[in-house]
């Protein structure tokens, strides 16, 4: 069976590069339904791109590699294609957009979209060798029982990273890649729940509370949760990509600096308050009676004086804990790291090794953060490769 182009993985930036790859395109996976990420995204309505997604929200060994692909299809680009489906959506907090149905609606959309530009979809179809002749690639496919070779002028890698092995995730692009020349840069979970090994915080299972935390230069200000393994919420999810085993990370539960003089100011009118009953109005009291033993938390406000109050601020602005490792890649949300940018074109994705290998998505060292800015990377870098291939 000859085809033009190949694209293996049926996730957010397969399905975008099979909509632009133009006809003659194949787009395979081995699941069930395609986009299997993209459904579980967001409790279930998708953060399908965030407003503000730039250069500055990734990571990755070269900074400047996702730049162009992020400039020429844009948020704003991937919202006109969000209106002419119909589909509605409202943003969250910090320029997070999320549909105002359902993530299928996401999914149904790239499949009208792939279908209108003439690819087929193979599902259940696993990857059982891959070659090149130095004319083409050769690939042998496993589909409904039966052995199928494929002969591709263009082959696509989309089949992610390691995060979720649960929903079939593996290390498939990182081993072709390779294959071809490619290096792969270290990996490891990102966006993903920090642990401790003595349980510290089972007893606030559930708590969570606004705050920032720091690791390495730098900090997010978002929610915290407490968990019975650890540290979670979105602050902690983002701080995490940047976090490395042996690591402290610093949280800040005063992000905004108002405490001491609301303290202070609460001292004079009502000396009397107990002062963990006081700092129950601003803080969990879970969280407050937790800290209580270590930060000596006992008597009225009156019985505080501004030099203590500082200390007790300041403690809780200055909060200083060691992970001792993270949930890893079962539960992280992609994947840090990935194939080396410096085999790859930023304007077309294509492999500087091997002519008509092109790699996209979470697959490459490109890493957003939290709320959205992954998938407009699969967007953007699904177009920038299809767009080549239609255009080529």
């Amino acid at each position: 069976m000859d085809v033009v182009t190949l694209i293996l993985g049926a996730g957010a930036a397969g399905m975008m590069c099979a909509a632009h790859a133009g006809p003659g395109t194949l787009l395979i996976d081995h699941a069930k339904n395609p986009g299997e990420k993209i459904r579980i995204s967001g409790g279930g309505r998708c953060n399908f791109t965030n407003l503000h997604a730039g250069p500055e929200n990734f990571l990755s060994a070269n900074p400047h590699f996702c730049k162009s692909a992020l400039t020429r299809y844009t948020q704003w680009d991937f919202l006109d294609l969000v209106a002419r489906h119909g589909i509605t959506w409202h943003e969250k907090t910090l320029g997070q957009l999320f549909c105002d149905g359902k993530s299928p609606q996401i999914i149904a959309m790239l499949r009208d979209e792939l279908t209108a530009a003439g690819a087929d979809l193979w599902l259940q179809t696993s990857v059982a060798g891959v070659e090149h002749d130095g004319n083409g690639f050769r690939i042998a496919l496993d589909r409904e029982g039966q052995r199928v070779s494929v002969r591709a002028r263009n082959l696509v890698l989309a089949t992610g990273g390691k995060s979720i092995p649960a929903m079939g995730a593996t290390g498939l692009a990182y081993d072709i890649a390779r294959k071809f020349g490619h290096d792969v840069t270290d990996t490891r979970p990102a966006l993903v729940p920090l642990t401790f090994s003595d349980k510290r915080f089972a007893p606030l299972s559930g708590t969570s509370a606004p705050g920032r935390a720091a690791c390495n230069g730098t900090a997010f200000d978002e929610a915290i949760l407490f968990t019975h393994r650890g540290l979670s919420g979105p602050a902690i999810l983002q701080i995490s990509s940047y976090w490395r085993e042996g690591d402290e990370i610093v949280l800040d539960l005063d992000p905004a600096g108002t405490l001491f003089d609301t303290l202070r100011d609460q001292r004079q009118r009502e000396g009397r308050r107990n002062l963990t009953t006081e700092l129950a109005r601003h803080l969990p009291a879970r969280l407050v009676e937790h800290l209580a033993p270590e930060l000596g938390l006992t008597g009225n406000l009156a019985d505080q004086s501004d030099a203590r109050l500082t200390e007790i601020t300041g403690a809780l602005r200055n909060w200083h804990l060691k992970p001792t490792g993270s949930e890893g890649y079962r539960t992280a949300e992609v994947t840090l790291g990935g194939i080396d940018t410096a085999g790859l074109s930023s304007k077309t994705m294509m492999s500087s090794h091997v002519p008509g290998l092109y790699i996209i998505g979470e697959a490459v060292d490109v890493t957003g953060w939290l709320g959205g800015y992954n998938f407009q990377w699969a967007w953007s870098s699904g177009w920038a490769a299809g767009h080549a291939i239609r255009t080529g």
